[in-house]
């Protein structure tokens, strides 16, 4: 509990005052003090790298029997030990919040992703301040730590540049360093990027080679190599958490094709493929049963044989992407070994932080924003057949098809989002600390969590878990310590007990049987949505003798599943999961969910104003809105953007082409609309002005758009469609289009800058804000695709 006199479980440790002597003279013989000792943890600590990949089920990895190359974490397994009973919360933001957090996530207020985030505990997004996150105990406790990558923890109304930054990883969550997004999703090509806080543009363009998790992997060496070089007795902690593999689905092309041909049989072969190679590896019991699937999953032989080669392709490609993931994964890997450390790391590396995703449609999709604002009608297999070539690249977005996620997922039943069966909540993990582990190469089949992870590790650092952190009592750690397990492979389990729970979706683990109900399934977002809690069918598994939840007991053993279901409540009572919330319309809009909102339907946007996202400016989705800018022109004219929302896959710019006001409207990469003044803007202070007239009716039709200098009009036309969801994670900067552009209008980059002077934007919507959002479906969908 104690080293040097310094007691660590009140966080910082408090400092003691000098008590010795005070000579007058810093030159006589009686002025000698004790040395300043830097901050350290307990000798002995090792350096820590949490590796979280992203939306990747238990049977893609083929360390755990999948189809996807990952030698990476193959050596590492080899070396280490393979966890084949960790379990995830199901999605995303819940997940990395228990990782970092080793609580349950409603305790730490993350019930669902934070686009979704409500007034009630247990669903704010809003970390408790008793509830100090894993980097903050071990910064103040001496080690240094650095994020690299995905965030999405950060409440949505706490994300733009006015922070405030207390939950951000860089200041607030304990992390010394930051490079990654904030969000749940990002371009791969044309990422969002900050930082610590401050917004980067990527350092080059795809057409120069860049992709995010190269990006994220050299910042990652770089950092290690610095610390070894400046502090090489101090120990680190990294976050290493790439936005691979979540949608969309980007990599080279040349990663894709090692994979030409391998699924042309398609899932149902691929999942006995990967059901006998689990066996062969023993990630799974030579009696464990493959799950049947589900009605709703098409099968591979009812698709439409059309459609077929573009869905290989999905895979091919989703494949590639997890192996190009390993690959940079490794390249880390060995850069700490080149360092000399790599013996003494404790290394996790947790595939996936849920179930593969089954939010791509049945069919996949070449652009997620299409699905994602209701128009999957627009993606025929035609339309599919003639982008073939283009799936992975910078002009696609995307996601493939829900029968793939199931088949990532093998042999478990479901997927991502369905927290009551294995395939959304079971992931495959390896851990590895040769100094510390003397097994190499064996399985660990003891149940664990996520939640175990944040007591491992002050566990296998000599550290307790702090009473107080900045003066707040603690509440304490709810996971167990894996380090039992390491070299224990027989040792009974220690986390006997284990609620799941996203979107009603629920179960509970307690001492080797699970009893569960799926409320929800991820890619039908109305039906069954309908159901009252009460009337959701529970199912009963025994873990003893069902390792993959094949044979529902609950017909036969309704003792033993009323037991289990006071069990779930006894639970969900105590870590605020209640009041249960399936709502998907309601938790959408902030007004209604309760949670904050930045602007209204009026806002000034001002020169130098940037790094905003969607939710930053007024909502002008599915109803009227007008943008008036007050500029000078400059002799000879100007040009450049005013404002932009989107990118190169969807979005809108209003700029000056020509010297006249322009607006370009992006469907979805796929048919852009000009509307064009007449006449340029005169040299002088001038008013240019957009103003869009919504037809209503319902999500995503058309309007009317006008275009005016100084109140004459000088230009109108018709849009005949509009995405009434989003257009994804693009920054919106004040008088430029930073990241990818909208239109071909103008050049990439700072050259398309506007070149006269802005003063101010004034964007305005009309009061009937929501009147027209009738389609509950669509706005899940909207939620979801940020995850």
């Amino acid at each position: 509990m104690t080293e040097h006199g310094r007691l660590r479980t009140v966080l910082p440790i408090p400092d003691r005052d000098y008590a010795g002597p005070i000579p007058y003279d810093a030159k006589s013989g009686d002025a000698k003090f004790p040395a300043i000792e830097p901050l350290r943890p307990p000798a002995g600590a090792p350096n820590v790298l949490i590796v979280l990949i992203d939306d990747v089920g238990f049977g893609a990895s083929s360390a755990f029997g999948g189809p996807c190359s990952t030698p990476t974490f193959e050596k590492l397994a080899s070396n280490g030990l393979k966890y084949s009973r960790f379990h995830t919360t199901a999605i995303c933001s819940p997940t990395r919040a228990a990782l970092l957090g080793g609580r349950n996530h409603h305790t730490l207020g993350m019930a669902g992703i934070t686009e979704m985030a409500t007034a009630a505990p247990g669903y704010s997004s809003v970390r408790p301040n008793s509830c100090a996150p894993l980097a903050e105990i071990l910064k103040l406790n001496g080690y240094a730590t650095a994020q690299l990558g995905k965030c999405h923890e950060v409440p949505v109304w706490e994300t733009s540049p006015a922070g405030p930054f207390d939950r951000w990883p860089s200041p607030g969550n304990g992390f010394e360093y930051f490079y990654g997004f904030l969000g749940g999703e990002t371009d791969q090509y044309y990422p969002t990027l900050h930082e610590g806080t401050t917004r980067l543009d990527p350092p080059a363009s795809p057409e120069e080679g860049y992709h995010l998790t190269e990006d994220l992997t050299e910042k990652a060496i770089a950092w290690v190599g610095q610390q070894a070089s400046l502090v090489p007795d101090k120990p680190w902690f990294m976050y290493f958490a790439p936005g691979a593999t979540h949608a969309p689905h980007h990599v080279p092309k040349e990663w894709a094709d090692k994979y030409k041909g391998e699924f042309d049989d398609g899932w149902d072969v691929q999942r006995e493929r990967t059901f006998a190679r689990q066996k062969e590896l023993g990630v799974i019991p030579q009696d464990a049963e493959l799950t049947e699937r589900h009605d709703v999953i098409p099968a591979w032989d009812d698709m439409d044989d059309a459609l077929k080669p573009v869905l290989a392709r999905q895979m091919e490609n989703y494949a590639g992407f997890l192996e190009h993931t390993d690959h940079y994964v490794g390249k880390l890997i060995d850069a700490i070994d080149e360092l000399g450390q790599l013996e003494d790391t404790l290394v996790y590396v947790i595939i996936g932080d849920n179930g593969a995703s089954a939010e791509g449609t049945l069919q996949g999709t070449f652009n997620e924003l299409i699905s994602l604002n209701g128009m999957g009608e627009i993606e025929t297999p035609e339309f599919l057949m003639e982008r073939i070539d283009q799936i992975g690249g910078p002009e696609s977005s995307p996601h493939y098809a829900v029968g793939w996620a199931h088949a990532m997922c093998t042999p478990y039943q479901w997927t991502k989002q369905v927290a009551s069966h294995w395939g959304g909540t079971r992931n495959g993990t390896i851990v590895h600390w040769p100094n510390g582990i003397e097994a190499k190469g064996e399985v660990r089949s003891q149940f664990t969590h996520v939640i175990d992870v944040a007591p491992t590790v002050l566990d296998v650092a000599g550290l307790p878990e702090p009473d107080f952190v900045n003066g707040v009592g603690q509440k304490p750690f709810e996971g167990v310590s894996m380090r039992y397990s390491f070299n224990g492979a027989d040792e009974p389990e220690r986390h006997e007990t284990q609620y799941f729970e996203i979107f009603g979706n629920r179960g509970v683990y307690h001492k080797g049987w699970s009893a569960v109900t799926k409320h929800r399934t991820p890619w039908q977002t109305t039906g069954d949505v309908g159901i009252a809690f009460d009337d959701d069918v529970w199912e009963l598994y025994d873990g003893s003798s069902d390792w993959t939840q094949a044979r529902d007991l609950a017909a036969e053993n309704p003792q033993k599943l009323a037991e289990l279901q006071r069990q779930f409540l006894i639970e969900a009572t105590r870590y605020n999961v209640l009041p249960l919330d399936d709502r998907s319309f309601e938790r959408v809009l902030p007004e209604v969910a309760g949670r904050p909102t930045l602007v209204g339907d009026r806002q000034i946007l001002r020169p130098g104003m940037g790094s905003l996202l969607e939710q930053h400016v007024v909502n002008w989705r599915n109803r009227s809105w007008s943008l008036t800018a007050q500029v000078t022109v400059p002799p000879g004219g100007a040009e450049g953007v005013l404002l932009n929302l989107g990118g190169h896959a969807g979005g809108w710019a209003f700029y000056l082409k020509g010297g006249a006001p322009t607006f370009c409207y992006n469907l979805f990469g796929l048919e852009w609309t000009y509307i064009r003044g007449t006449a340029v803007a005169p040299e002088g202070d001038h008013q240019v002005r957009i103003e869009f007239a919504y037809d209503g009716g319902g999500l995503g039709k058309g309007g009317t758009v006008t275009l005016y200098t100084d109140g004459v009009e000088i230009g109108n036309g018709r849009l005949e469609k509009t995405e009434g969801i989003g257009f994804g994670y693009e920054y919106t900067d004040v008088g430029k289009d930073s990241l990818s552009p909208v239109t071909d209008d103008y050049p990439a980059g700072n050259a398309n800058a506007f070149t006269g002077t802005i003063h101010w934007l004034e964007m305005e919507a009309g009061q009937d804000s929501h009147a027209h959002l009738v389609d509950p479906a669509s706005l899940m969908r909207a939620a979801m695709y940020k995850q």
